[in-house]
């Protein structure tokens, strides 16, 4: 009976676990941890669902081939040191994946016109010349990097975590869904930690 009874027993606890992590009452990922040093967004957002667009007005869809994707929030029309730091750490991160780099893209979305951002700093991170514009910032110092933009209010929702820290920025799943923040206490090395994982671990 009791070797009989196993399978019942399995099937009614696997149930009952289902049944309250579904309904909110039990929280498993915050009671086990986890293995990433992002955030975990609960629940995701949408990027398709956001408002974004080129600056030629051509609305945002997920990478084809399917890439995970660094999210760059810019607040404001300014690209200041701040800014280029988060957008020159990004690079390096891109680049240190190697062989690996194909399935990931950089992507930076502001909160108005990309055509109405400027440039403001004293020196770039790795002491080249500045460029004259912030788009020739990104043609020579960001190549392969997709720029987005969208309404302030349509920003404030996908980035709420800005209002706490302002150097946040976050990483979005091969579907275009935003489903990780890494703030300014995460190191860089575990920030590739993250992505060599989530590549090896998924189809994208």
């Amino acid at each position: 009976m009791l070797i009989a009874g196993i399978p019942v027993i399995v099937i009614l606890a696997s149930t009952w676990l289902w049944y309250f992590v579904m309904s909110g009452e039990l929280d498993l990922v915050g009671a086990l941890g986890t293995s990433n040093n992002g955030k975990l967004i609960q629940p995701p957002r949408q990027a398709q669902e956001a408002g974004w667009e080129s600056a030629e007005r051509t609305p945002f869809s997920p990478p084809i081939p399917a890439r995970w994707t660094l999210v760059i929030p810019l607040a404001g029309d300014s690209c200041g040191t701040p800014c280029e730091a988060l957008l020159y750490q990004a690079r390096q991160i891109h680049q240190s994946l190697g062989k690996e780099i194909g399935r990931v893209q950089r992507l930076l979305v502001t909160d108005g016109s990309l055509s109405e951002v400027t440039l403001t700093v004293a020196e770039l991170s790795d002491e080249r010349p500045i460029p004259e514009s912030f788009n020739a910032y990104l043609e020579s110092e960001q190549r392969g990097m997709e720029a987005m933009q969208t309404s302030p209010e349509s920003f404030k929702r996908m980035f709420s975590e800005l209002g706490d820290d302002p150097q946040s920025w976050y990483l979005m799943d091969p579907s275009g869904w935003v489903m990780m923040r890494y703030d300014s206490s995460v190191n860089y090395k575990d920030v590739i930690s993250d992505l060599k994982f989530l590549i090896k671990n998924s189809n994208g």
